[in-house]
């Protein structure tokens, strides 16, 4: 009985419902999927990418979802789909990469470990001497490059230009992981990389290890001649982007034609576990679990459709929101899972990450209603052996989750659904740190089935509870401020009804192509909001730049929007906000309200 009204307190949902999808949900399950995503290496448009849609497409109908499909969207690179410069498929079918000796030594290969060779690298057969151009971040490092091979410790893309420039002819490249207290500690790893898919100098590059560069530039150091022979066969190519969805559809004639969607991508270099089949394997698992419950009447049906939906990451939901707006207009929100099943040896901190203060919504403490009442469940299991719902999976740990209640930050599909062009809240659950994102070593073994077990409990739990609400405000009235402004602060801006999606996205920036004026200072400001915990709580320019334009809502007041970026991320002069704004006028995504 204590338990029962334990829970109608504490959760919006009641306990036989609990029990039932804490019976039913299986990490076992959802990481025996896993490891079948990360046999394939997942390119956008790459025939990896496409069985691992068939992979999830084929479980799906298994599990008796509904409307199962694999909806496709040409990519050329010349298509565009509202924000989205469609980027072409890319494959690689071999890449290898050796140095010439009296017996030849092998330092890369593509069917060993996919990372090792950078997306949108081109075929080649080259043989060349390696040379040594550091970060190469200015002409005058390539001094010596043309006609060899460079070795960088810069991103690939970050040297394409200058290379081709020099006349170089390829890239190896061992540019470390994103930078945690774990930054540079494990010289194993290997970083995946990728050329800038629009550069008109095409070329290749290998990615090593930081051991492996390390050994290769003292020896350049010492004098010591270095030849390479490098042998890739890859390259982009007209294909389609495949986003995979299905649903369980609603009872309730009035509102089965409102969706709350499940999201993650589906895309990453193999084995990418973390990131991001964690996220995929889980809403599969939340899909099968809820279709199981609802056909054995252990659950009732819920009132909305409930859509899942796997697509490459950004560039993939941009174009489905753009290329079928019927989407757009159902889905009233969206629960988003991008690496969710770190184990301990990754480090991850797991957060429930709130939406935009340009977009509040009372679905975030929906999330946060599950998600602490696992902490306190899982907590009590590890610290004293005994707990109602533990969560624990039996091939998982035992851990407590420990989950956090984060400010917004940016980095995946959730941007795209909370931009002003579509305004759909979105509940984001992610791990931060994990330090083996974007590596070889991002596999299956450092997955934990608890972990899964219990991302996959709030994400099913929150869904049925917003499937069947009430009469919700999905969206809350943001909060202004009473300025009074003068000149400049007074200008108000709304956004046009074209295009849409956010302006930074995969491979492409909208807003770069397009503004040929000064410098924009917003976008490499950096906030001064003390206290941060995670990246993106001290704001970023892009940060700044995504709320700038959400708050740009044809009734705010530029002072209004100086004052609301600056209370979320730290202050901002409205001049630099005022100058954003008029170059997104220039590039007709404002309009001025006079």
């Amino acid at each position: 009985m204590f338990l029962a009204i334990l829970l109608a307190v504490a959760l919006p949902l009641p306990e036989k419902d609990v029990s039932a999808l804490v019976q039913e949900l299986s990490g076992e399950t959802a990481k025996r999927n896993l490891e079948g995503l990360a046999r394939f290496h997942r390119q956008r448009g790459s025939q990896g990418f496409h069985s691992a849609a068939e992979l999830v497409a084929e479980r799906a109908r298994a599990y008796g979802l509904s409307d199962v499909a694999i909806l496709q969207f040409p990519a050329d690179g010349k298509i565009f789909y509202g924000t989205q410069r469609s980027r072409p498929a890319w494959d690689a079918d071999f890449a290898e990469l050796w140095e010439l000796k009296d017996l030849p030594v092998k330092l890369a290969s593509f069917e060993a470990e996919a990372v090792v060779i950078a997306e949108d690298s081109e075929s080649a057969d080259v043989t060349a001497a390696l040379v040594d151009v550091g970060q190469g971040s200015k002409e005058s490092d390539f001094k010596n490059a043309k006609g060899k091979i460079v070795l960088t410790g810069a991103a690939p893309g970050a040297v394409q230009d200058l290379a081709a420039k020099s006349g170089a002819l390829g890239i190896v490249s061992a540019a470390l992981n994103q930078k945690t207290a774990w930054w540079g500690e494990d010289d194993n790893l290997i970083r995946w990389g990728h050329l800038e898919t629009f550069s008109p100098n095409k070329t290749f590059a290998f990615m090593v290890s930081l051991k492996t560069a390390r050994t290769l530039r003292e020896r350049l150091g010492k004098g010591e001649a270095i030849r390479l022979h490098a042998l890739v066969k890859a390259g982009q190519h007209p294909g389609n982007y495949d986003v995979v969805t299905a649903v369980i559809p609603g009872a309730d004639p009035k509102l089965k034609d409102e969706e709350i969607a499940f999201s993650c991508h589906l895309d990453h270099q193999r084995p990418g576990a973390n990131d991001n089949a964690s996220g995929c394997v889980t809403i599969l698992e939340a899909a099968r679990t809820l279709q199981k419950l609802v056909d054995e009447k252990k659950l009732a049906r819920p009132a909305r459709t409930i859509r899942f939906i796997w697509p490459p990451e950004v560039e993939g939901t941009v174009t489905l929101l753009n290329a079928k707006p019927d989407f757009a207009q159902r889905i009233k929100a969206v629960i988003h899972m991008d690496m969710v099943g770190g184990g301990p040896v990754t480090k991850a901190v797991f957060h429930v990450t709130r939406g935009p203060e340009s977009l509040p919504s009372f679905i975030h403490g929906i999330a946060w209603a599950f998600a602490d009442f696992v902490n306190e469940q899982s907590y009590k299991f590890a610290a004293t052996g005994s707990a109602e719902f533990p969560l624990a999976a039996p091939e998982g740990g035992k851990e407590p989750l420990l989950a956090q209640y984060s400010q917004f930050s940016m980095g995946s599909d959730h941007d795209v659904y909370q931009d002003s062009s579509f305004r759909i809240p979105s509940i984001y659950l992610n791990d931060w740190p994990d330090r083996y994102i974007h590596t070889n070593f991002d596999t299956a073994a450092n997955i934990d089935p608890t972990k899964l077990k219990r991302a996959a409990f709030i994400g099913a739990a929150s869904a049925i509870v917003l499937a069947n609400a009430e009469n919700p405000q999905w969206v809350s009235e943001a909060s202004t401020s009473n300025a009074v402004c003068s000149a400049d602060g007074c200008l108000v801006f709304r956004r046009k009804p074209s295009p849409k999606g956010p302006l930074a996205v995969f491979g492409y920036d909208y807003f770069t192509d397009r503004y040929k004026g000064p410098a924009v200072k917003l976008l490499g400001f950096e906030g001064t909001l003390p206290g941060a915990l995670q990246p993106g709580l001290l704001g970023s320019g892009e940060e700044y730049a995504y709320e700038v334009l959400n708050f740009a809502d044809g009734k705010r007041t530029a002072q209004q929007i100086r004052d609301a970026v600056s209370a979320e991320y730290g202050s901002v002069p409205l001049d630099i906000v005022v100058d954003y704004l008029r170059a997104l006028e220039k590039i007709a995504v404002l309009e001025q309200v006079r």
